[in-house]
Formats: structure tokens, sequence, C-alpha cells
């Protein structure tokens, strides 16, 4: 418990730094942009190789492989819940994939990977990369075309196809690609100079402060002025932080898993929503404002309810 608390207090003072520094506008002209680009593309890839390749072998790594399965489970699942709550709220039909992707999918990599690691430490790796690859694989599929049909449906054009180039490029992000060589690295007995893996180490360390930072630049762009609270922003957050949580503690509970796979899928579960999603909405013509709001506020409640979860997780899952 007091080893949580105080992971709680290191992600809470890294993002009020974050959200200090952005009030004093510290991150005008594109400066937040080059923190989640350095992040994506630089850090967490780096930080994919040196700690898998640092502290896996092969036999180790592929007794991870049947927890896989989990988290795409819940995860289509809680899309499959959002389905249903959007059409008994009546949500907007140029909102329900915007609506459905903020319900039901996470943000397993800016917020959920320094917070496992901040709380569990770097054993917690390769099953919050587990997560993250079914996190992926669903936002970058059904998500990305639920959004492109509330576009389509906004401006009444043609609705896009479910698999497409540019979806599956999107899926092999830089994370994902240094995930995917660490691991082709390793079942082939593969080792790296120390130069490089030192290198990779000195990188890999500036993703949790990093995004903390970010995360506090978000919040603090929240604009509250333009914030009505419809029904649909409640039932996003409840699907969040209840449904999918809930989901999850129901699936992995009497599954024969390691308990700490099981605790790292719990707090990914309870992740706030994908950044991405007002970035996607925008690109795809979609009501940007209710994906910014939305994942605003998800952002914003995430700091209670990871608090929340890190404290209750050894009660829930044992």
């Amino acid at each position: 418990m007091f080893t949580a608390l105080q992971s709680v207090f290191s992600v809470i003072l890294m993002i009020g730094l974050g959200f200090g520094l952005a009030k004093a506008r510290w991150f005008e002209g594109g400066a937040s942009n080059l923190i989640s680009r350095l992040v994506v593309n630089v850090a967490l890839p780096a930080y994919m190789i040196s700690n898998l390749m640092g502290g896996y072998d092969r036999p180790k790594l592929l007794s991870m492989l049947p927890g896989l399965p989990v988290p795409f489970a819940v995860m289509i699942a809680s899309y499959l819940v959002a389905i249903g709550v959007a059409a008994v709220l009546r949500v907007r039909k140029d909102r329900r994939g915007t609506f459905q992707s903020m319900f039901s999918l996470s943000n397993s990599v800016f917020i959920g990977l320094p917070v496992n690691l901040l709380l569990f430490g770097d054993a917690s790796l390769p099953f919050a990369l587990l997560y993250y690859i079914a996190n992926t694989t669903l936002f970058w599929t059904i998500g990305v075309y639920g959004i492109a049909v509330d576009g389509a449906v906004r401006n009444g054009t043609q609705k896009p196809s479910l698999v497409s180039a540019s979806g599956l490029r999107r899926i092999l992000s830089p994370p994902l690609l240094g995930f995917l060589t660490a691991v082709i690295l390793i079942l082939l007995g593969i080792k790296l100079p120390k130069s490089i893996m030192d290198t990779c180490k000195y990188l890999g360390n500036m993703t949790t402060p990093l995004s903390m930072l970010f995360v506090g630049i978000v919040i603090a762009r929240v604009e509250w002025k333009k914030l009505r609270f419809e029904k649909d922003y409640i039932a996003i957050l409840a699907g969040r932080f209840i449904v999918t949580p809930v989901l999850m503690v129901l699936a992995v509970r009497w599954l024969d898993l390691p308990v700490l796979m099981k605790q790292v899928f719990l707090m990914q579960a309870t992740m706030p929503a994908m950044t991405q999603t007002p970035i996607l909405a925008e690109a795809y013509n979609s009501d940007t404002e209710y994906a910014a709001i939305g994942t605003s506020l998800t952002t914003v409640a995430s700091m209670i309810t990871i608090p929340l979860y890190m404290t209750l997780i050894n009660v829930l899952i044992q």
C-alpha cells in the first residue's frame, strides 16, 4: 500500500509539473508535439529493446503468450457494451464511433506504461506490452473505422473500409516495432553490443517523465468554459473507469495466469481514453470538440481513479 501511494505521489508531481509549465507557456509553438514525438518515436522503442533484451530469454518470453487473448477479449466485450449503451442513450449517429472508442479503449502507452512501471517496476513491462498490442490493434482497426464512419455520417460521404493499408501502418507504430524487434532478437538468441544496449537504456529512461509531463500539458489545455456535461460523457467515464475494469477483473480472476500479469492488465484497463482520438476525429472530419472534451475528461478523472485502483489492486487481484 505504501509503495503504491508513493508511486501515485510521483505521478501527481510529474503531471503537476507539466500542468504548471504549460500554464507558464513553456510548451507553445509545437513544443508539446515534440514531447509526444520523442516519447513515441524514440524513448518508447528504446525502452522496449533495453528492458526486454536486458531481462528476458526465450523460455521466459514464450511463457507470457497465453495471456495475450485476455485483453483482446475484454476490450472487444467492452466495445460491444459501448455499442449497446450508445443505442440506449441515443448517442448521435455521427458520434457513435468516437463514443465507442473512448468508452472501451485506453491510453496504454502514454499513461498506462509509466504508471505500471512506477507501481510494479520493470517486471511489469512485458505484460503491459501484451495489453498494448491488443489495444493498439483494436484502436487502429475498429476504433479508427468507427471514427471514420462518424465523419462520413457527419458529412454525408461514403463509409470507409474497415481494413486499409493506412490502418496497418499505424498498427505497426514505432513502440510496437521496438517490441517486435526485441522479441525477434530474443527468440533468435541474438545479443546486442553493450554500447547499443546502454544507448537504448539512456533514451528509454525518458519515457516516464516525458509522458507524465505531456499528460499535464493536455489537462492544462482543457477549455472548461466550453464544457457541456452531456450524458454521453458520463457514460464514457463509466465505461473507462467502471465497466472495462470490472470486465477485466471478471476475466482474469479465475484464470491460471501470473498475479502480476493480472494486476497489470487491470491497471491498463483503468487508463483514460486514447490521446489520439481527437486527432483522428479532426483527420476524418468528425466531431473534434466532442472527442477532445471526452478524452480530456477521462484524463482529468484518471487523476482520481488511478490512485484509487493503485491502492486497491491487491484486494481486487490476488
